[in-house]
């Protein structure tokens, strides 16, 4: 650990790679790998690295029948996290004098399950036609094995959140004839519900395993693949070039480089740590508080899952679900996705000119062109991975090319920094750390997805999702004719009651969508919301597109919203601050992705791809959100030109609400609203000073 002074002269301390490390895992319990004894660490890594040799060669020359391919995957999977995770969640150290190879007896057993009930289903893929419907008795022992090791695997590696919700779906199918009013159903038994979950392609091993197996865990070794080669370091360094010598310098690299790093990152935490580590020493040394310097970062950084073309792994479930191309989905994200970044920048500019901040010496940024000059090697992989995806080959095929572009950029630094022969020693070394990183890390995210297909299973077993949907509509629509009523004094109609009940079931959702985040993974609990929310959004006439990216944007938000805003904690742990302090920060941050979704629900050509398009309504849906991010972060920091006096911080929240929707006459009363404050701070400038 080194030390600093900031602005006052306050010490900052810059975190060790161990330190930093301590902190991601602490945060993230995907990472809480225990440490093994070598025969059984080598043994593990062999698996790890046939698993990413497995989905390498299968990206590149065709994947097998999908239930043989998602059972070889899950079985892999599943035996190498009961050997990766302790029961208890720390990360012990295993010793050869303990039980076999140094682990308890109960984790064998648990791994050696979990494999064989996985590969079961494909063993007996050529009869599973006749046993569908009519499961034989072992096919209700093993799927009943596969569902108790499913949730005790998710339980170690992302704790009790899940797993909970999952027991709670299975005691609803079972208990249906108890539930209550719209809820009771005629109920399961225990071999039609394994039935379901285990032996047909509606749960376990169904679209959301798929999806994992088929696209995430590639761009999963592709990340990690491209930050060996040095890609996101290049990131960080051209984002310090390019914004470091702003006013308030560090915060806007860390917007910057979050971005960057982000359209290769699925993760939250990793990318807070990642960029947090150089930026959020800095922010705090220019001036910025420490919860504020902790809730940049981590708002940045959950704005990386909504950043193409990875988006988390979550575009790829959305072309299976929606069945359009990933172009297409890519080309939606993009204006919301701006919109997050453009939410957390302004802030960051306002809070540097209310606090005076200065930006970054010339003696403090890298030179953009040498950083260019020596590291445009590096760029190359995702060049090639955008330009394969762009041309409408299969994103396993994009996967490939970018992977292999990875090997030999790594080849290549290698040779030219140590030689031929050492050069090729570490390009192995290099190919074989990677490869069994990547595999590591889609250990949690496999288990999870195989776990929510029990809940999708559920859902389309009992048919919940829809009696869920009729309930939140119901309600909402109450609502919305009480408050229509309430307003019938007005002289005008301020809004129709099927608005109104579409702003209250967007809400709603919108509600349940952060509550389920803040304990569920942001794949995981986009999968279950799909199921369990997007129908609810349909029954009002909102495009799928829409209800799928307005779900998977309240998800993400879960990542920086208290409670459990593991982001901005991770962040708080590198700056030394109050945690709660910098969740709700971080909160307030990333504003731009908590009302974006509400524009694009009420007008989808912000989305740019969806039905009935059109330039005009994209204009004013844009310009109005813009404008509304930038008088509601006015607001929240008290700065517009000049300090705010507290009434106008009230009625610029009134004017942003009012500019955001996508309605040209509430934008021209926010604008009338905005102006005379504008004026009020602005005409003083333009005079200059007054002399006596």
């Amino acid at each position: 650990m080194t030390e600093d002074r900031s602005k006052d002269g306050e010490e900052v301390r810059h975190l060790t790679a161990e330190e930093l490390q301590a902190i991601e895992e602490e945060f993230d319990p995907e990472l809480r790998f225990r440490k093994l004894a070598r025969p059984l660490a080598l043994t593990t890594g062999a698996v790890l690295f046939l698993l990413s040799c497995y989905h390498f060669y299968t990206a590149g020359f065709g994947i097998p029948q999908a239930t043989v391919h998602r059972g070889l995957h899950l079985g892999l999977t599943l035996l190498v996290v009961f050997l990766s995770f302790s029961a208890f969640g720390k990360q012990e150290h295993v010793s050869s004098g303990r039980a076999p190879f140094g682990l308890p007896l109960l984790d064998w057993v648990l791994a050696i399950a979990g494999i064989i009930s996985a590969l079961y289903v494909p063993w007996i893929y050529s009869e599973l036609a006749f046993r569908v419907g009519n499961p034989l008795p072992i096919d209700v022992v093993m799927g009943t094995i596969l569902i108790v090791v499913l949730l005790e695997a998710v339980r170690r590696s992302m704790g009790w959140p899940l797993p909970v919700i999952a027991l709670l779906f299975i005691a609803y199918a079972y208990f249906g004839q108890a539930m209550p009013g719209i809820l009771i159903h005629p109920g399961a038994s225990w071999s039609n519900i394994v039935n379901h979950l285990y032996l047909t392609s509606q749960g376990i091993y169904g679209t959301a395993l798929g999806v994992i197996a088929t696209y995430v865990f590639h761009f999963v070794l592709f990340g990690v693949m491209a930050t060996r080669i040095g890609l996101g370091q290049l990131f960080i360094d051209i984002a310090s070039a390019l914004a470091g010598r702003y006013a308030g310098g560090p915060a806007k690299v860390s917007v910057l480089s979050s971005a960057l790093l982000g359209s290769i990152s699925g993760s939250s935490i990793a990318n807070t740590v990642t960029t947090g580590a150089l930026t959020i020493p800095a922010m705090i040394r220019v001036g910025y508080p420490r919860h504020f310097a902790a809730a940049v970062e981590a708002a940045a950084s959950t704005g990386g899952q909504i950043t193409p073309p990875v988006m988390g792994a979550v575009a790829f479930l959305m072309i299976e679900y929606l069945g359009v191309p990933l172009t297409t989905i890519l080309t939606a994200a993009l204006v919301p996705a701006f919109m997050h970044f453009f939410g957390v920048l302004v802030q960051v500019h306002l809070e540097a000119r209310r606090l005076g901040l200065r930006g970054l010496s010339a003696d403090e940024l890298p030179n953009a062109w040498k950083v260019l000059k020596a590291g445009w090697l590096s760029v190359l992989p995702l060049v090639i991975l955008v330009a394969v995806l762009l041309s409408g080959r299969t994103p396993f095929a994009a996967a490939f090319y970018s992977i292999t572009a990875c090997i030999l950029v790594l080849a290549i630094q290698q040779v030219q920094a140590s030689g031929l022969a050492d050069g090729l020693k570490g390009t192995v070394t290099g190919i074989v750390e990677g490869f069994i990183l990547g595999a590591k890390q889609s250990l949690s995210v496999t288990a999870a997805a195989a776990l929510v297909g029990v809940v999708i299973g559920i859902v389309t077993l009992t048919g919940v999702g829809f009696k869920i949907a009729y309930m939140v509509t119901s309600i909402a629509q109450g609502w919305a004719t009480s408050l229509h009523d309430t307003l019938a004094f007005l002289p005008f109609e301020l809004m129709t009651v099927a608005s109104l009940t579409l702003l209250f079931t967007l809400i709603l959702t919108a509600i349940v969508c952060i509550l389920m985040g803040c304990g569920i993974p942001t794949t995981a609990n986009y999968i279950i919301m799909v199921a369990v929310a997007a129908p609810i959004l349909g029954m009002l006439g909102v495009q799928p597109m829409v209800a799928h990216y307005f779900v998977f944007y309240y998800g993400v938000l879960a990542d920086v919203t208290p409670p459990v805003a593991m982001a901005a904690y991770a962040g708080a742990g590198i700056a030394g601050a109050n945690a709660f302090k910098a969740g709700n920060t971080a909160f307030r941050l990333s504003m731009g992705k908590a009302l974006v979704p509400f524009v694009f629900a009420f007008q989808p050509a912000l989305l740019l791809v969806t039905d009935g398009f059109t330039w005009e309504a994209f204009a004013l849906a844009f310009s109005g959100a813009i404008l509304g991010i930038w008088v509601l972060a006015s607001a929240v920091s008290s700065w517009l030109f000049a300090p705010l006096y507290w009434f106008e911080r009230i009625v610029l929240v009134f004017a942003a609400i009012l500019l955001v929707a996508p309605n040209l006459t509430s934008t021209a009363i926010g604008l009338l609203l905005v102006v005379p404050i504008a004026l009020r701070q602005l005409i003083p400038k333009w005079r200059g000073p007054t002399t006596a």
